[in-house]
């Protein structure tokens, strides 16, 4: 296994390649949780949400296929909030 490469699987069970993809926008504070998130656009033009199921200790937990339309106008709907 390429440890250089950063593959995912979404949750439709495809694989992408996201090592050389675009980040469109992101929130990777730390700590992590629900407000940690990733739009990516790979060179082939596949568009990949990134989100944190509220874990603390891995920035993104899960990956999501989405249209070119809701990647370029994605508003997340969390906010970090400091205890």
């Amino acid at each position: 296994m390429d440890k250089s490469r950063y593959t995912v699987t979404t949750t439709s069970g495809q694989q992408v390649d996201l090592t050389q993809a675009q980040i469109l926008r992101s929130n990777n504070l730390y700590p992590f949780g629900q407000h940690n998130y990733a739009i990516y656009e790979t060179p082939e033009g596949v568009f990949v949400k990134a989100l944190n199921s509220g874990e603390r200790e891995i920035m993104l937990t899960s990956y999501e296929l989405i249209d070119e339309q809701d990647a370029r106008h994605y508003d997340h709907p969390y906010f970090r909030t400091d205890n």
